[in-house]
C-alpha cells in the first residue's frame, strides 16, 4: 500500500497543473508520461490508446519531481514556511507553494528585473532588491508593499534582513552598503568598501555583524563599518539555519566553518565555476550549483561525500534552496524553477568521488522523420543513429566521435541519410548508408555557430557569427547568403525547405528566405511558425506545446511542463518527434481516432 500511495503522490505532483487545468488530460497528458514501473502506468495502460509515448519514456520516476515554467528567467529565489519567492525579469515577484508547485500570488511593485530576496526569519516579510534601484519591504500575506527604500544610485545585487526584523542590509553596484532602518524607513548608516560588493548577510550570531562579499573575500564588518574578523577567499557565503555553521564557495572549493570560524570540513566539486550553495534544514546537507549541474553532498563526518547529482537544467542555475531535508529546489536562466528528490539513504550513503562520475549527455543536433516506414533519426556525440519506431530498434550506420566535428546535422535526402559536419574550414557530407564521405565543400571563414539541414534535405544552412551562408547539398556550390554584420547574440528559432528565422540580442526575429531566385534572400521581420498542422483537424501550438482541435479550439492534449518548450518538432502523420535543450527526445504516436 505505502508503494502504491508513494507512486501516487509524485504523480500528482508531476502532473499538477494539467489535472487541475482539466481532469479529462489525465488519460492524454498524464498517464501516458509516467514512468513504465509505475503502477498507474501497468493498470491503465490498456485504456492509454490515443497517445503513446514511444520515446524519452522513463522506466522510473526520476529525481526531478516537479517543474514549473516562469515567462522570463529568474535570477533570485526565497523559501519559508511552504512558501517560495521567485524574482522575475520583468520586476514581478511570484510566490508559489513549495509542495505542490501552484501559484499562490504575483506581488508587483517594482518596475525592472528582481536579483535578490530574502523572507523574514517568521515568514510574514518579503525584502527585495532590483535594478529600480530600490529595496522593497512587502507584507507577504497581503502582497502589498510596506515600505520602499530609495538611496541607492545603481542596481540592487544582495539584500539581507536582521533575525530581529528591525534592520535591513542592501549592496548596490554603486560600491555601497546601506543599512535601513525598517521602522522609520530611512538609511541609518552607508558603508563603502574599497570594491563592489556582490552578496551580503546579517550574521546569524551577532546581529550588529554583517558578513559579506567584496573582491572574492569573505569580510566580516560591524554595522559601524569596522572589520572584525579576517578575511578568507569566497565567492558567495550562506548559513545553516541554527546559524552554527556557514558554508563557502571559492571557486571548486567548498568550505564549511563553524560560528568561530573554525573549519570543520572541506571538499572540492569537479566544476570550478560554482555560484552559490545552501544547507539542508537539519544541516546534515550542503548543495552546490555549478553552472546547470547541482551537486549534493553529505557533511555527516570528517569526509564528505557526495550522495547525489542533479542534471535537468538547460541552462545557468541562479538561486538554490532546500525545502525540507529530502527536497531541494533550483532556479535557473533557462526560465525554470525545479523540485528535487534526494534520493540517497542518509544513514548508509555510499561513499563516491566527484571526480570519478562521468555526466555526460549527448548534445542532439537534430531530430527528423523519414516520411515512411517510421524511421527516428537522430545526431549525438557519438555519431548517427536512426530508430525503427515500430519495433524499438536502434542502430548506429555510421560512428563519427566527437573529437572529429564541431558542429553537424542530420537530414534525410530521398532514401539517403546523410550526416553534415564542420571542421577545418570545410564542411562535409556523410553517406551512412555507404558509410563513406560523399562531398566536401570549402567555408573559409570562422566563427561558424550551428549548422543545420533544411527540412527537403536540399540545402545546408551555415550560421555565423555575422552571417548566413547556404550551400546546395548534392553540389556543396553556395545557394545564397545574408549578412547582419553588427548584430550579437544570434540565436536560431526555425526553419524549414527554404527560410530560417533567427533572433538577436535586442531585436524581434528576421527571416530569410532563400527560395528566391538569385544569390541574396528576401529579408523581413516575422515570427517564426507556432503552429503545425497535424491532419484536418488538430494542430500543434509549439509555443505553448498542446494540441488543439482546428474546429473547436478545445485543447486536446498538452505536454507534460517538465518537458519544456521543444527546440525541432516534426510530423510525417502518425509520429510527432520533439528535441529539447535538455538533450531530451520525445516521440510520440497519435492514435487516427485521437486526429
Amino acid at each position: 500500500m505505502s508503494k502504491w500511495t508513494d507512486d501516487a503522490r509524485r504523480f500528482l505532483l508531476e502532473y499538477f497543473d494539467t489535472i487541475c487545468n482539466s481532469p479529462f488530460h489525465i488519460y492524454n497528458s498524464a498517464l501516458p508520461f509516467s514512468p513504465t514501473s509505475s503502477w498507474l502506468h501497468k493498470y491503465y495502460s490498456a485504456e492509454l490508446s490515443f497517445v503513446k509515448v514511444v520515446k524519452g519514456l522513463p522506466t522510473e520516476w526520476g529525481m526531478c519531481f516537479r517543474t514549473v515554467f516562469l515567462k522570463s528567467f529568474t535570477l533570485a529565489l526565497s523559501f519559508q514556511d511552504n512558501k517560495i519567492a521567485v524574482g522575475s525579469k520583468p520586476g514581478d515577484i511570484i510566490i508559489f507553494n513549495a509542495i505542490t508547485g501552484s501559484q499562490a500570488a504575483v506581488l508587483s511593485g517594482h518596475t525592472e528585473k528582481v536579483n535578490c530576496l530574502i523572507f523574514s526569519s517568521d515568514g510574514t516579510s518579503l525584502v527585495s532588491g532590483s535594478d529600480d534601484k530600490t529595496v522593497k519591504l512587502w507584507d507577504v500575506q497581503t502582497g502589498g508593499v510596506v515600505k520602499t527604500f530609495i538611496g541607492h544610485t545603481f542596481w540592487i545585487r544582495s539584500v539581507s534582513i536582521s533575525a530581529d526584523c528591525t534592520k535591513i542590509a542592501s549592496v548596490s553596484d554603486d560600491r555601497t552598503i546601506c543599512l535601513w532602518d525598517i521602522q522609520i524607513g530611512e538609511c541609518c548608516h552607508t558603508m563603502r568598501p574599497q570594491s563592489a560588493v556582490r552578496h551580503i548577510n546579517f550574521s546569524p550570531t551577532n546581529p550588529q555583524h554583517l558578513i559579506f562579499i567584496s573582491g572574492n573575500k569573505v569580510w566580516q564588518w560591524d554595522t559601524s563599518g569596522h572589520q572584525v574578523k579576517p578575511l578568507y577567499n569566497g565567492y558567495y557565503i550562506t548559513f545553516s539555519s541554527d546559524g552554527t555553521q556557514s558554508v563557502s564557495c571559492y571557486g571548486a572549493v567548498i568550505m564549511v566553518q563553524n560560528s568561530n570560524g573554525e573549519i570543520m570540513t572541506q571538499f572540492h566539486v569537479a566544476n570550478s565555476n560554482t555560484k552559490c550553495c545552501c544547507f539542508s534544514p537539519d544541516g546534515r546537507l550542503v548543495a552546490v550549483a555549478a553552472d546547470n549541474t547541482v551537486y549534493v553532498w553529505s557533511i555527516t563526518s570528517s569526509n564528505p561525500h557526495l550522495i547525489d547529482t542533479f542534471v535537468g537544467h538547460a541552462e545557468e542555475i541562479t538561486s538554490l534552496v532546500f525545502s525540507s531535508p529530502s527536497s531541494l529546489i533550483s532556479a535557473s536562466k533557462d526560465k525554470s524553477v525545479k523540485f528535487w528528490q534526494i534520493s540517497a539513504s542518509l544513514a548508509n550513503p555510499t561513499e563516491a568521488d566527484l571526480g570519478s562520475i562521468p555526466i555526460t549527455l549527448p548534445l542532439i543536433s537534430s531530430i527528423s522523420l523519414q516520411a515512411r516506414g517510421g524511421i527516428a533519426i537522430s545526431s549525438d556525440v557519438d555519431g548517427v543513429k536512426t530508430g525503427d519506431i515500430s519495433i524499438s530498434l536502434c542502430k548506429a550506420f555510421s560512428k563519427i566521435q566527437a573529437k572529429d566535428h564541431k558542429h553537424g546535422s542530420i537530414g534525410m535526402v530521398s532514401s539517403k541519410l546523410l550526416f553534415i559536419w564542420y571542421t577545418d574550414e570545410k564542411i562535409s557530407i556523410w553517406d551512412t548508408e555507404k558509410g563513406k564521405l560523399l562531398l566536401q565543400a570549402d567555408i573559409p571563414e570562422y566563427n561558424v555557430l550551428d549548422l543545420r539541414i533544411s527540412g527537403d534535405g536540399s540545402k545546408i544552412f551555415c550560421i555565423k557569427q555575422t552571417s548566413i551562408q547556404v550551400w546546395n547539398t548534392w553540389t556543396g556550390e553556395a545557394a545564397g547568403k545574408a549578412r547582419f554584420d553588427g548584430l550579437n547574440g544570434a540565436e536560431l528559432l526555425a526553419m524549414d525547405d527554404s527560410r530560417i528565422w533567427m533572433r538577436f540580442f535586442g531585436t524581434q526575429p528576421w527571416e530569410w528566405d532563400f527560395g528566391v531566385p538569385g544569390p541574396s534572400p528576401t529579408c523581413s521581420y516575422t515570427m517564426p511558425p507556432e503552429r503545425l498542422y497535424l491532419g484536418d483537424t488538430k494542430l500543434w501550438d509549439n509555443n505553448l506545446c498542446r494540441i488543439q482541435d482546428i474546429a473547436t479550439g478545445r485543447v486536446v492534449f498538452q505536454l507534460p511542463t517538465r518537458y519544456g518548450r521543444p527546440v525541432d518538432v516534426q510530423w510525417n502523420g502518425q509520429y510527432l518527434a520533439a528535441s529539447f535543450k535538455s538533450k531530451e527526445e520525445l516521440i510520440l504516436e497519435l492514435h487516427p481516432t485521437f486526429l
